[in-house]
C-alpha cells in the first residue's frame, strides 16, 4: 500500500494543505512510509474555523434536528460502503490488528453514530417551567439546551478513527460546528472521514478536517477567538496545557486523558478469570489504550499464583503481522513510544521481578514490536506502578485486605477504569463504591458501550462521553422568562 492524494475537508470542499505541503505517513509494523498526508499550516487553521463560525452563525445546523439527523445518517451509510478501505488505511498507519479494527477500531464506531443520530429525535430541547410570581410578577419560564458553538476537536493516535467519530459525533447531533485535528501518526483515520463526509449533505463547514505534522499548529485550535469549545483526548500533560489555553477565552473544555487504572482479585474464587482477563487486555493493540487495567492488585498470598497464570497468558499470546486476523497484537505506533516503553521496562528490571518479556521482539527485522510483558512484586510507589506505560506491560502489586486494595487502587494521579473481581457479588460491588474511578467492571463484565458515559476522576479529564452526558456536554441552558 503506497496512498498519495489524500485531501483535508475545509468549508465543504476536499482541499490540499496550503502551499501542497505534505508529509510522511509510516507503518509501525515495518518503518515503511505508506504514503503523504497534507500538512495544514496556520493559514488552514484559519481557514478552517472561520468556516466553522460562519456555518455556525447560520443559523440552520443549530436549529434544525430532522436535517441533522438526515446527514448524519448520510455520513454513516458513506462510512460503511467505504469500510473495507478504511480498515486497510488504519490497520496500516496504526498497526492495529485488522480483527480489533473490525470491532472497536473502525466497524464499531460507525454503528455507534446510529446512538446519537436516534437520541436528538426524542431529547428534552426544551421544558417549562409552572407560572410563578417572582418579584409582583407573575412569569412563565422556558429552559432550552442550544449548541454551545465551534468545537475543536483533538485526537490522539492509538484509536484514531474510533475516536475521531465520537469527537464528532456528539457535538454534531447537538449543533455544533466542528474543526478535527487528527494525530500525526494517523492521519488517514481523519482524511478518509473527511472523503464520506464530503458525499453528505453537510452543509460547508459544519464538518472541516485537518491533518499537520506540527503541534504549534494545532496548538492555535485551542487559541482561536472563535473556538467556543475544546474536546481533547490524549495525555494528561497536553490536557493541562490545553486548560491554560483555554483560560484566556474561557473556552468550554471536554478532556479525555490518562490512566493507570486497577483491576482487584479480592479472593481465590475468580483468579483465573481476573488474571487472564487482565493480562489478555494489557496486550490489546500493544497496550495502547487509556483505560486498559495495567495494575493487577492481588492479596499477599496469591501472588506467585497471579505472577504464574500472567505469565502463561502472555507467553502464548499471538502477535505479529497486523494484517492476518489471528494476530492479536501488533507493535507501538511509532518509534518515540517504542523508546519510551523499553525505558520503563529497564525501571521494572530494578523495582520489580520479571515473569516474562521484558524486551523488544527480536523476531522482527523491522517495526516497533515489544514483548508482552509481565512484572510481579512492584512496590506501589514505583514508578512502574505510577505511570502510565501505554505498552504491553503488567504491573502486579500485593495487598492485605480490601481496605488496602481500595487505598492502593485509589492512590494515583488517576482515575479513568478499573475491575474488581470475588466469588461475593456484594463485596465486590462494596469494593467498586469506593473506588474514585469513571468506569468500573465487576467480574469481567463489559462497560465499553455508546450508552454508557465514559471519562475519569481527578487527572483522567473533565466530562464524558457516550451517553446523554456525551451530548449534554456540548450543550448550553438557556432561561427565557415572560409575563403570563
Amino acid at each position: 500500500m503506497y496512498v498519495t492524494g489524500q485531501r483535508m475537508l475545509i468549508a465543504g470542499e476536499l482541499v490540499e494543505a496550503t502551499g501542497g505541503r505534505e508529509y510522511d505517513n509510516v507503518n509501525p509494523a515495518t518503518e515503511e512510509v505508506i504514503g503523504t498526508a497534507p500538512d495544514a499550516g496556520p493559514e488552514d487553521v484559519e481557514r478552517a474555523v472561520t468556516a466553522a463560525r460562519a456555518a455556525f452563525d447560520e443559523g440552520r445546523w443549530a436549529t434544525d434536528v430532522t436535517f441533522r439527523q438526515h446527514c448524519l445518517r448520510q455520513l454513516q451509510e458513506q462510512l460503511r460502503k467505504d469500510v473495507q478501505e478504511i480498515r486497510a488505511a488504519h490497520t496500516a498507519e496504526t498497526g492495529m490488528p485488522v480483527g480489533l479494527a473490525m470491532t472497536i477500531g473502525v466497524d464499531g464506531p460507525i454503528d455507534n453514530l446510529s446512538y446519537y443520530t436516534d437520541m436528538i429525535g426524542e431529547h428534552a430541547w426544551q421544558r417549562e417551567l409552572p407560572p410563578k410570581e417572582i418579584m409582583g410578577r407573575t412569569a412563565r419560564r422556558v429552559v432550552r439546551k442550544e449548541a454551545a458553538g465551534v468545537v475543536s476537536a483533538i485526537t490522539p493516535w492509538n484509536y484514531p478513527f474510533q475516536l475521531n467519530l465520537t469527537k464528532i459525533a456528539a457535538p454534531l447531533a447537538a449543533g455544533c460546528t466542528v474543526v478535527l485535528k487528527p494525530a500525526p501518526d494517523t492521519p488517514w483515520s481523519g482524511t478518509m472521514l473527511a472523503a464520506a463526509a464530503a458525499e453528505t449533505d453537510l452543509p460547508p463547514g459544519v464538518l472541516n478536517v485537518l491533518t499537520t505534522s506540527d503541534n504549534a499548529v494545532a496548538e492555535l485550535m485551542t487559541t482561536h477567538r472563535d473556538v467556543d469549545q475544546i474536546t481533547f483526548t490524549g495525555s494528561t500533560a497536553t490536557g493541562r496545557r490545553i486548560m491554560r489555553n483555554a483560560s484566556d477565552t474561557i473556552k468550554r473544555v471536554s478532556l479525555e486523558l490518562g490512566g493507570k487504572s486497577a483491576a482487584i482479585v479480592l479472593d481465590e474464587a475468580l483468579l483465573e478469570l481476573a488474571v487472564g482477563m487482565t493480562a489478555g487486555g494489557v496486550c490489546m493493540h500493544a497496550g495502547q489504550g487509556c483505560a486498559l487495567h495495567t495494575r493487577l492488585l492481588v492479596p499477599f498470598s496469591l501472588m506467585d499464583q497471579a505472577a504464574q497464570i500472567a505469565g502463561a497468558v502472555m507467553s502464548q499470546l499471538k502477535y505479529g503481522d497486523p494484517t492476518d486476523i489471528s494476530n492479536m497484537m501488533g507493535p507501538v505506533v511509532n518509534r518515540r513510544q517504542y523508546e519510551q516503553v523499553l525505558g520503563f521496562l529497564e525501571v521494572g528490571r530494578a523495582d520489580g521481578r520479571l515473569v516474562t518479556g521484558g524486551g523488544p521482539a527480536t523476531q522482527f527485522d523491522r517495526g516497533f514490536w515489544i514483548q508482552p510483558t509481565v512484572f510481579t512484586d512492584v512496590p506501589a510507589d514505583s514508578r512502574l506502578a505510577r505511570e502510565e506505560i501505554f505498552g504491553p506491560v503488567l504491573v502486579i502489586v500485593g495487598f492485605e485486605d480490601d481496605d488496602d486494595a481500595v487505598r492502593l487502587a485509589n492512590d494515583s494521579l488517576y482515575g479513568l477504569s478499573g475491575g474488581v473481581y470475588s466469588g461475593d457479588v456484594d463485596r465486590a460491588m462494596a469494593v467498586a463504591n469506593r473506588l474514585r474511578t469513571g468506569t468500573i467492571a465487576v467480574n469481567g463484565a463489559q462497560w465499553f458501550d455508546v450508552e454508557s458515559p465514559f471519562g475519569g476522576y481527578k487527572q483522567s479529564g473533565l466530562g464524558r462521553e457516550w451517553g446523554p452526558e456525551g451530548l449534554e456536554d456540548f450543550l448550553e441552558t438557556k432561561t427565557v422568562s415572560f409575563p403570563v
